[in-house]
């Protein structure tokens, strides 16, 4: 069911449209190389057979799963007998993130003297996955998911079009054809496959052909089982969801961070991973505001080693509520960047005398140690000053008004009248 022109296919409109660039490249037949990144089952590869039809290009698919060099040798010798007849080679790499930095290096050469157009095709974000020098060659597309609306219409393409269903008088109720849109996630071949299965399902149960070319809701629920969100521990929606967490829980919103922890769990995602994160977040961004976060968001880590899923959930869940619902300070994050960088600018700056241990005489007759003020002597605060000379003057955490914090604000504000007087 591949289409075979760009006006059978279905979505990427921001590349594809009246005005999409992809489509002025197309059209011109001025192809650059390409990276095409998205999400799977949204058109990537048919794009590229669409493309090397239009263009009148040969066409070579690689798998970058199952091929290699040998191959690859073998089709640029091709590529470069083809190119002296005045044609061009079109290649196309399926998951082109998965080879290897020294099989990437060997496409280099031909991307860049036009002996090849590449197309590489990936799910991961190329800025990770494909080298620098190759990612230059190219133009990234980004793809996204497929919309609803596409879904549908690519499985009524299906219905009319496929032999097999239109003779058999194959037809969804509108409610199965909503369920096959949403349980597909925006995914053309989970959409197709689903359809297929729940054909089979359906004929298989029926007792006449008439019972077998309705398909209702449940028969997709059940073609298709339980699906997974899309989720990749090592992949882009990784990163993204545990990003969107993160930033619920910072924003103090308790509810999306609990859709975002459902996410991950859903996805089978580490517990311990997302309980480390936790334990970050609790100082780098409740701080001293509520320093019960740092403790809950460690006790939650330990709960989660020793307990194990599925009861570990529970355990994530109250440590999410309670850091999202505490709240923010990140005080002591940026006074801490604010130190390096002084360090960082002059790190070498000595340590004042009067902290020094006089550990020998020697040291002891070189002034180490002397003048200073045991706090304990003057109630717990002497005044003197600890910072190196020439910083003396320099105030890196600086409390804010939230939560606990406010105390500490107020003693340290009394703390510097006095130090200063």
């Amino acid at each position: 069911m591949r289409p075979a022109t760009l006006e059978e296919f279905f979505g990427q409109e921001h590349l594809l449209g009246p005005d999409g660039l992809l489509r002025k490249l197309i059209e011109r037949d001025h192809l650059p190389s390409m990276i095409f990144w998205g999400e799977p089952g949204s058109g990537k590869t048919t794009l590229a057979r669409i493309i090397a039809r239009i263009t009148r290009s040969e066409f070579v698919q690689m798998s970058a799963v199952s091929s290699g060099l040998p191959e690859l040798r073998k089709i640029i010798e091709q590529a470069l007998a083809v190119r002296s007849l005045g044609l061009k080679t079109i290649l196309f790499i399926d998951e082109i993130h998965r080879w290897s930095k020294s099989q990437q290096d060997a496409l280099l050469p031909s991307v860049e003297d036009g002996t090849i157009i590449l197309i590489g095709a990936t799910t991961e974000n190329p800025s990770f996955e494909v080298i620098g020098p190759l990612l230059s060659r190219c133009r990234v597309f980004r793809f996204q998911p497929l919309q609803s609306a596409h879904i549908k219409a690519i499985i009524e393409r299906a219905i009319a079009g496929d032999e097999d269903l239109r003779s058999a008088g194959v037809s969804l109720s509108d409610e199965a054809l909503e369920a096959l849109s949403d349980y597909s996630g925006g995914d053309a071949r989970v959409a197709l496959n689903g359809l297929e299965v729940a054909v089979e399902l359906s004929l298989s149960e029926s007792d006449s052909e008439s019972e077998a070319s309705r398909i209702m809701p449940a028969l997709v629920e059940r073609a298709l089982m339980e699906r997974r969100g899309r989720y990749d521990k090592k992949g882009e929606y990784h990163y993204d969801v545990i990003s969107a967490f993160i930033k619920s829980l910072r924003g103090s919103d308790p509810d999306a961070a609990l859709y975002y922890l459902a996410r991950m769990l859903d996805a089978g995602e580490d517990p311990l991973f997302i309980a480390r994160r936790m334990v970050v977040l609790a100082s780098e961004d409740i701080g001293n505001a509520n320093p019960n976060a740092l403790v809950l968001a460690v006790a939650c880590y330990q709960a989660c080693h020793f307990i194990g899923m599925p009861e570990a959930r529970l355990n994530l869940a109250q440590a999410v509520t309670y850091l999202a619902a505490s709240p923010k300070s990140n005080a002591s994050y940026v006074a801490l960047m604010e130190a390096q960088a002084d360090v960082k600018s002059d790190p070498d700056r000595p340590v004042p005398l009067h902290l020094r241990n006089a550990v020998t005489g020697l040291m002891k007759s070189q002034g180490y140690g002397k003048g200073y003020q045991y706090d304990h002597d003057h109630g717990g605060f002497s005044g003197q000053t600890h910072l190196p000379e020439g910083l003396e003057e320099r105030i890196y955490y600086r409390p804010t008004e939230a939560g606990s914090e406010k105390a500490i604000k107020e003693r340290l504000e009394s703390w510097w009248k006095k130090r200063n007087k």
